[in-house]
């Protein structure tokens, strides 16, 4: 039974991954391999591959947890990479909107890069515009990880462990990160995140792939059917700091709630002008569903190739964003060149700067508490 199918919480899927995948014991070798894939910081980094019982394979960096490659069939049994990034490290190193990227310790936007927690006001780095953004000047996805390949019935996996050390980016408290990658026997790609600190500090990791199911470097997404399930939306300001509000997707261009072209409407998002943003979709869905609960978050299908991908999370919200940013400076693995819309993301976590907004779904991780995030992309063809 796939992993989809048996979980119903965070919990209980967190439970079957760590129980269920245990350190390789002359197995791997089969459904994983490692190389090198280059240096950083004086530290060796490796790429690991990991191909279930279908072909399907996916490629892991220990440099910021970044899944550089998702090889997936289409309709007609054609393989191809679905996610953008890079061949080498260099591109990694020299910049980029970080592609399949775990991020944090808190993804998305943090307005003025300031929070207040526990009485005492935190100053963060402001990279974004006037903002802080997906954990600051170097957060995770800059961070080289440790990694212990695993393996079991259901499939390979590779667990990456991380020490944010306390004050690191401004953030309090030293936070132990685990991010396991686990790519299933059933087509699923399972990210599951976790965390402890020894401080109260905020927490909201996300993974960040850019996705194009007609393969990477196959052009923009626009024609792309997608569907979000979710009724309402947190719109934003001028700098994409969502207001406080919540309100319904009924009538706007961010009704997803029936599949339909992510180019259809996206012309009636205009763009932020203080970010350089052309336009496009860059905001917040509130699921439908309970928090903690893995359910469906979207639905995203290429007709071109048949390809989709369902995307499950136990998060309270999921970020599209269309990959407005993306201007063609950027020349991606076998030569592509990266326009703008030529990827999507689907960033499930909880919504853009909750350590400001009280009323909403906390992002504060005390001691004695552990952070389970969970996202599970399950892919198939029709």
């Amino acid at each position: 039974m796939s992993i989809v199918k048996s979980a119903i919480t965070s919990v209980i899927v967190s439970c079957l991954l760590i129980a269920g995948f245990s350190a390789c014991k002359g197995t791997c070798d089969m459904r994983i391999k490692k190389t090198i894939f280059g240096e950083t910081d004086g530290r060796v980094v490796h790429l690991y591959t990991l191909e279930n019982s279908n072909g399907l394979v996916a490629k892991i960096t220990t440099y910021g947890g970044i899944l550089t490659e998702m090889h997936v069939p289409d309709a007609d049994g054609n393989v191809r990479d679905i996610v953008l990034g890079f061949e080498n490290i260099d591109g990694y190193l020299e910049g980029h909107p970080y592609f399949g990227a775990i991020v944090g310790r808190v993804a998305n936007r943090i307005e003025k890069g300031k929070f207040a927690l526990d009485g005492r006001t935190y100053e963060l780095a402001v990279n974004n515009g006037p903002n802080h953004l997906h954990g600051g000047i170097k957060g995770f996805d800059k961070a080289v990880w440790d990694a212990e390949p695993t393996e079991s019935s259901s499939g390979p996996a590779l667990k990456l462990t991380y020490l944010s050390e306390d004050g690191e980016e401004g953030y309090p408290g030293n936070l132990k990160l685990t991010v396991i990658y686990a790519l299933t026997h059933e087509n699923e790609l399972v990210v599951q995140m976790s965390a402890e600190t020894d401080k109260a500090t905020p927490v909201n990791i996300a993974n960040h792939s850019y996705w194009n199911l007609a393969g990477q470097g196959s052009g923009d997404i626009l024609g792309h059917t997608l569907f979000i399930n979710a009724d309402r939306y947190t719109p934003t300001d001028d700098t994409l700091i969502p207001t406080g509000d919540i309100e319904p997707v009924e009538g706007t261009p961010y009704d997803f709630k029936k599949p339909k072209r992510i180019g259809k409407e996206i012309g009636k998002i205009e763009g932020h002008p203080e970010l350089n943003d052309p336009g496009g979709y860059d905001i917040n869905f509130v699921l439908n569903e309970k928090p903690g609960e893995l359910k469906l978050a979207a639905r995203v299908f290429d007709p071109g190739s048949g390809r989709t991908m369902e995307v499950y999370t136990s998060e309270p919200g999921v970020q599209f964003y269309s990959g407005n940013f993306l201007d063609g400076t950027l020349t991606g693995k076998d030569g592509a060149v990266y326009d703008i819309h030529s990827g999507f993301c689907l960033e499930t976590q909880h919504y853009p700067d909750s350590i400001n907004k009280p009323d909403w779904p906390s992002v504060v991780l005390r001691p004695g508490e552990t952070y389970n995030h969970v996202m599970v992309h399950k892919f198939f063809v029709k």
